[in-house]
């Protein structure tokens, strides 16, 4: 799978871990653990990749950085 930045947050909201891949628009997974969220988001990427090409829609390049990452 390609090098997707994945941002992982506890949310008092939720109660929950959450797990999202800013460029896959609405790509997210939660999970009691942050090591269960992550597994989550890693069956939640491979279901938005299959079905992007199945139904012919672009997918896109692994882009996002975060801001601290942009100063280096």
């Amino acid at each position: 799978m390609k090098n997707y930045h994945i941002n992982l947050f506890y949310s008092d909201d939720d109660a929950c871990w959450v797990a999202d891949v800013p460029d896959l628009h609405y790509c997210s997974a939660c999970g009691e653990t942050p090591e269960a969220a992550l597994k989550e988001i890693q069956i939640a990427m491979t279901a938005w990749l299959a079905t992007a090409r199945k139904h012919h829609k672009p997918v896109p390049k692994p882009a996002y950085r975060p801001a601290i990452y942009q100063l280096a």
